[in-house]
């Protein structure tokens, strides 16, 4: 809210459009940030009859939403580019929007640190869509800097010009947020590196032939893994749920938001051969 005070009396002052397309998008972060806020408190509910897996998926909702409010802020902004284009005018006080500028990535930059704190902590993907919202702030006010420094040297048509790319960039960065947001309501598997950890760790225990049938999802800060364990046909059911808990816990004491679930399928250890692409889908071999 002081950062949208601040660029609401300098956009007063100078008259820029620039500044005002820095505006414009502070007040849809504060609008984000607000659907956010909301879309992780109910995603951290817990799971009840009618949602067994959990709301998470309301975070990639709430980032899908913010991609609109996003959109909809940059092609606001275009249009009045647009407009102060065909109909130029003189900026005042430009000193005062340098300086508010200034101000404006300083504070960007301490909120960036602290949701990257917070994001390293949760995996919260809301989070993520915010702080790379965020991040493109610092573009956006950066260039609010130069067209109003070239403005001062005599170039006023740098202003909406300057306010034409920062619309541009805006939809960019809508794109990503809603694209992002896709992707995890369309249950995307986690990244390469993170599910070879996963096959690293089970393939760790002594008692495990191999993994096969990976399947992985992120839905909230919870991420779902399962997956099939080949074992020695001839141990005990007993013992074969005993490995496969160790397995289970060596995977959550790596990934803690992780809810696992594994499958142990027997296998013939003499006739097994271990597939080299660990990740990949591994070849059933019939028991016996």
């Amino acid at each position: 809210m002081v950062l949208i005070g601040v660029k609401g009396m300098a956009w007063f002052m100078t008259g820029s459009l620039s500044v005002m397309a820095s505006l414009v998008d502070s007040l849809m972060d504060a609008a984000a940030s607000l659907i956010n806020l909301l879309a992780v408190r109910y995603s951290l509910k817990r799971a009840d009859q009618d949602h067994q897996f959990g709301h998470g998926k309301a975070e990639s909702l709430a980032g899908l939403g913010q991609a609109c409010f996003i959109a909809g802020s940059a092609i606001f902004l275009l249009m009045h580019a647009v407009e102060r284009l065909n109909h130029p005018q003189p900026l005042q006080a430009i000193n005062v929007g340098l300086w508010v500028m200034v101000f404006a990535i300083g504070a960007t930059l301490v909120l960036l640190a602290f949701q990257g704190y917070v994001i390293k902590r949760t995996n919260s993907s809301a989070i993520r869509a915010d702080a790379l919202h965020y991040k493109t702030d610092l573009l956006t006010n950066i260039a609010t800097i130069c067209a109003l420094f070239f403005v001062a040297s005599g170039w006023p048509l740098l202003d909406p010009l300057g306010a034409l790319a920062i619309a541009c960039y805006i939809l960019y960065s809508a794109w990503q947020i809603g694209l992002e947001a896709m992707q995890v309501l369309m249950d995307r598997e986690l990244p390469e590196e993170t599910r070879q950890r996963i096959c690293d760790i089970v393939l760790a225990h002594g008692t495990v032939l191999g993994i096969h049938d990976l399947r992985t999802r992120q839905s909230g800060q919870t991420m779902h893994i399962q997956l099939h364990l080949d074992l020695d046909q001839g141990l005990p059911l007993a013992e074969a749920h005993r490995v496969a808990d160790e397995v289970e816990y060596a995977i959550m004491a790596s990934f803690p938001q992780a809810d696992v679930i594994i499958h142990q399928d027997p296998r013939n250890p003499a006739r097994y051969r271990r597939n080299p692409l660990e990740c990949q889908e591994l070849p059933k071999i019939p028991p016996g």
